[in-house]
C-alpha cells in the first residue's frame, strides 16, 4: 500500500462531479487499500476519490471502532430522515470546522469491490460520513452546507496544553478563511480556472 496526494481547497478537482463506474477493474482493490492507508494517516474517518486526485465515484470509511473499513463504489443516499445540526471538517480543508445541517439517519446503497449491491442503514457517525463523503463525489464541500459563516471555526494549536483549540471564525479576509479560497460555496460540478 502506498499513500496517495491529498488535495486542498481550492483545488478544483475538490468541485467536479465523480463518474460513476461501469466495471469495477482489478486495480480498485490496490486503489481502495491505498485510500484507506491515506484516511488513516490523516486521522480521517472517511475520504472520496476526489480528494485524492480522481474522479471516480468511489469512497471509503471507516469509524472508530471499526475493525475493517467500508469501500463503497457509486455510492448514493437514497432516503434521508430527520434533521439535526452538527460539527463536521474536512481533510481538504485542514485547521477548520463548522456546523453544518446533516440528516438523522440515512440509507443509502453502493457497491462493494465484488460489484455486489449493498445497502446501509445509519445514523449517527455513519450517517454524517455517508452524507460527507457522498457530497465530495457531487462536488459539494461541507462549508457549503454551513449554518450560517458565523458557524465556522479556525483551530489553532496551543503547544502548552498539547491539544488543538477552536475559535470563532470572525476574520474574512483572504487568508482567514477557506471560503476566500473557493470558486463560491453552493457552486458543485464547477472546476476553478
Amino acid at each position: 500500500m502506498s499513500l496517495l496526494s491529498m488535495r486542498f481547497v481550492p483545488d478544483g478537482v475538490l468541485r467536479e462531479k465523480a463518474k460513476k463506474i461501469s466495471k469495477i477493474p482489478p486495480t480498485m482493490k490496490k486503489y481502495t487499500d491505498d485510500m484507506v492507508e491515506t484516511m488513516h494517516a490523516e486521522e480521517g474517518v472517511g475520504l472520496a476519490a476526489n480528494q485524492v486526485g480522481s474522479l471516480q465515484k468511489v469512497a471509503v470509511i471507516q469509524l472508530p471502532d471499526w475493525d475493517e473499513p467500508l469501500v463503497l463504489i457509486n455510492p448514493e443516499i437514497i432516503r434521508r430522515e430527520g434533521e439535526r445540526e452538527i460539527e463536521e471538517g474536512c481533510l481538504s480543508i485542514p485547521g477548520y470546522r463548522g456546523t453544518v445541517k446533516r440528516s438523522e439517519k440515512v440509507r443509502a446503497r453502493a457497491l462493494d469491490l465484488s460489484g455486489k449491491v449493498i445497502r446501509i442503514k445509519a445514523e449517527g457517525l455513519l450517517a454524517q460520513a455517508l452524507e460527507h463523503e457522498t457530497d465530495h463525489l457531487n462536488g459539494i464541500l461541507y462549508i457549503d452546507r454551513l449554518v450560517s459563516r458565523e458557524k465556522l471555526w479556525k483551530i489553532t494549536y496551543n503547544p502548552q496544553e498539547g491539544n488543538p483549540q477552536e475559535e470563532a471564525e470572525t476574520q474574512k479576509s483572504d487568508d482567514a478563511s477557506p471560503e476566500s479560497e473557493l470558486p463560491e460555496s453552493g457552486t458543485p460540478g464547477k472546476s476553478q480556472e
